[in-house]
């Protein structure tokens, strides 16, 4: 647990800079502009980065896993499956995992950058 926060720091901006420091903190998705400023003292950087392709991928993954237990869900209860659609739920697993590869090569890059 941080010690008593006691020390405070004041400075001074134009307009125009409390404006793009407003959107900064505003992008950042901190809630309280005190834990951005002393975040930014601190590390003096930070990143944001968009994992929305991530989340999408999440979300694709899920159906595809959903589709998956339905299929072993019918296999188990009668004993057969379409081989034609098990086909289908392979190339979309290969899609899936194809996409996945390029986002993470996407955020290595970053992290090496």
């Amino acid at each position: 647990m941080p010690g008593k926060r006691e020390v405070q720091f004041h400075f001074r901006t134009t307009p125009e800079e409390a404006e793009k420091i407003r959107k900064r903190i505003e992008e950042s998705g901190i809630k309280k502009d005190a834990a951005y400023f002393r975040k930014m003292a601190l590390n003096g950087y930070m990143i944001q980065i968009d994992l929305s392709d991530v989340k999408e991928m999440i979300r694709l993954l899920r159906i595809n896993s959903n589709n998956l237990n339905q299929y072993a869900k019918k296999a188990n209860e009668c004993g057969s499956v379409y081989e034609e659609d098990i086909r289908e739920l392979q190339k979309e697993q290969k899609g899936l995992w194809d996409e996945m590869r390029k986002i993470l090569e996407m955020l290595s890059a970053l992290q090496e950058s």
